[in-house]
């Protein structure tokens, strides 16, 4: 509650307004008994039927306000606790925006989603029931006590004596049920994660015919959850089995007693009708105590997954005081001495990488699997740090920059092409602030695109599907380049976006990133011969160094890792 309080406090009035308007409606209820008793003790035992209208009608006032009053409460709660999870929501979204990559990189898709949807739809039902019933009836509990005991000690003796020990019983169900609650959230969160990979996912699994292998991993982790479920309803079940039997034993024993004091002219008629309706009433209160705690663990539990993610440090940020680059950006990018380890990783991935890309120059990086070559292109648009050195455009260090700055200046286009649900225009727009169909038009032609998306059902306003997947993948990684080129940068980082083309469609994309992009600076990690002879020159790593440096054709007359790497590549290229 301490840590969930920055987002209650905003409805707190409408939640002190939805508590008291449940107090009042129950304590309406609580007054029909006492009524009782008058009418039974009173028109009834004198068979005076001409005072029963007033008493009647008010019982039927009381009623009626109980019904209004709880009216009231859900119109009270019912925007603010939906208020309360937009809130949370659109908090936890903008914190996984501002989080690093490797935190993606860590975390499962499917606990994430189940974080900003399950949990905070979780809480959102304890702000707008379990938390005022939680404490109103704990209030009408100890109220309807104290109506008992002041109607007859002993009548209110019994119930208490068979209330007491729910108190017991709810501090062990609270301990167990906590750490059930939770495993079966995270087990949610795995099954969701499951579920997303293998719709995302469904080419390879159809191609491959592993459809019956993710069914039986689905099954499993789809059984676990069920035994846990299972456990929540036995531990439940326990808990619910002794909520309906001590009351019933507290009646039981109310009527016992109360018949025998009314033989003996100690207790009226009237006032074992209400101490018995006003245990009666007092049922609901008691027996919701462990569901209410059921869910109170649930939103601990909740709130603790939520809290996992909004914690997870945001590690790449913008400086207090950014510096600035020249208003005409000439892209001279520098590493020097970059060093680059993971935070949970021994190794380095990068180990003293010392480059200079001249402005408007284009250079390509090879190298084996592993080598680094990915990494370096995260430490420039700063999706990653360094741990030592630096990397630096037109002099000033990347981690000066405010993002948003530098970020306008790189253009990015990754080896997986990422597209969205939306229409072409709204997908390319993604890469430049304010780009408009002029210029969208522009970066299509730059990707050699514009003829196929012309050719869609609706032009640029046709929506892409999700993922892209009606689109082929050549297609797919031309509207990733436009989304690069759009907002004309200064440098231009390409992970080897080029892997789905046919050799011819590439050079004419390099070709004419050439001709309309002279002048920008590029850094393209090459997986294809072709692509390596159309870099100005070309950085070999080996093991997270930079090997050698020089234009293709001196790598390839002087360097015999070189021309082996090469013929790697060449291989690689015929075998797909």
């Amino acid at each position: 509650m301490r840590r969930l309080w920055p987002y209650f406090r905003p409805v707190r009035t409408q939640m002190l307004l939805s508590m008291s308007a449940a107090l009042l409606a129950m304590l309406c209820g609580l007054g029909i008994p006492l009524i009782t008793q008058r009418i039974v003790d009173g028109p009834i035992a004198a068979r005076d039927l001409g005072a029963l209208p007033p008493m009647v009608g008010l019982v039927l006032l009381l009623g009626i306000g109980e019904a209004a009053l709880f009216y009231a409460r859900r119109k009270f709660i019912a925007r603010p606790a939906s208020d309360v999870e937009a809130r949370m929501r659109a908090a936890v979204y903008d914190h996984l925006q501002r989080l690093p990559v490797s935190f993606h990189d860590r975390f499962q898709s499917g606990q994430l989603l189940s974080r900003a949807t399950t949990d905070l739809n979780t809480v959102r039902r304890f702000v707008a029931f379990v938390c005022t019933f939680l404490v109103v009836n704990t209030l009408v509990v100890l109220t309807g006590l104290g109506i008992l005991f002041w109607l007859s000690p002993v009548l209110g003796g019994i119930v208490l004596a068979c209330t007491l020990p729910l108190m017991l019983l709810s501090y062990l169900f609270e301990s167990k049920f906590k750490v059930v609650a939770r495993r079966a959230q995270d087990q949610a969160g795995d099954l969701t994660t499951v579920v997303e990979e293998s719709v995302l996912g469904i080419r390879v699994l159809k191609a491959f015919g592993r459809g019956p292998h993710l069914t039986r991993r689905f099954l499993r982790q789809a059984r676990e959850l069920r035994d846990t479920e299972l456990a929540k309803v036995r531990v439940f079940a326990l808990l619910w089995a002794v909520l309906i039997v001590l009351p019933e034993l507290a009646i039981a024993g109310q009527l016992a007693v109360g018949a025998v004091g009314i033989a003996n002219g100690t207790v009226t008629a009237g006032t074992l009708v209400a101490a018995v309706t006003v245990s009666a009433y007092l049922r609901w209160p008691i027996d919701s105590i462990g569901w209410l705690l059921a869910e109170t663990n649930q939103t601990a539990s909740a709130s603790e997954r939520f809290f996992e993610v909004m914690d997870a440090p945001v590690t790449i940020t913008s400086p207090d005081r950014p510096k600035t680059l020249p208003a005409q950006v000439k892209g001279h990018v520098r590493f020097e001495d970059v060093h680059f380890a993971h935070a949970d990783g021994e190794r380095e991935v990068l180990r003293g990488i010392d480059l200079d890309i001249r402005p408007g120059e284009t250079v390509a990086l090879v190298g084996a699997t592993g080598s680094g070559k990915t990494t370096i292109t995260a430490l420039v648009p700063r999706l990653a740090d360094v741990t030592k050195g630096r990397v630096t455009i037109d002099g000033v260090d990347v981690r000066d920059l405010d993002l948003t700055d530098l970020r306008r200046v790189v253009g990015t286009a990754f080896e997986e092409p990422i597209l969205f649900s939306a229409s072409v225009t709204e997908n390319v727009a993604l890469g430049g602030i304010g780009a408009d169909e002029p210029r969208v038009r522009e970066a299509l032609r730059v990707a050699r695109a514009e003829e196929f998306v012309d050719a869609l059902p609706w032009g640029l306003d046709t929506r892409i599907g999700e993922q892209g997947l009606s689109l082929s993948g050549g297609q797919r990684q031309r509207l990733a380049l436009a989304r690069a080129v759009v907002g004309h940068p200064a440098v231009l980082v390409l992970d080897d976006p080029l892997s789905a083309l046919d050799v011819h469609t590439e050079a004419e994309v390099e070709a004419a990133l050439h001709r309309v992009l002279k002048g920008v600076t590029a850094l393209v990690v090459a997986h294809r011969p072709s692509t390596v002879q159309l870099a100005d020159r070309v950085a070999m790593l080996v093991d997270g160094r930079i090997a050698a440096v020089g234009t293709h054709r001196e790598l390839l007359a002087d360097n015999e890792d070189y021309r082996y790497l090469l013929s790697t590549l060449e291989d690689e290229e015929v075998a797909a």
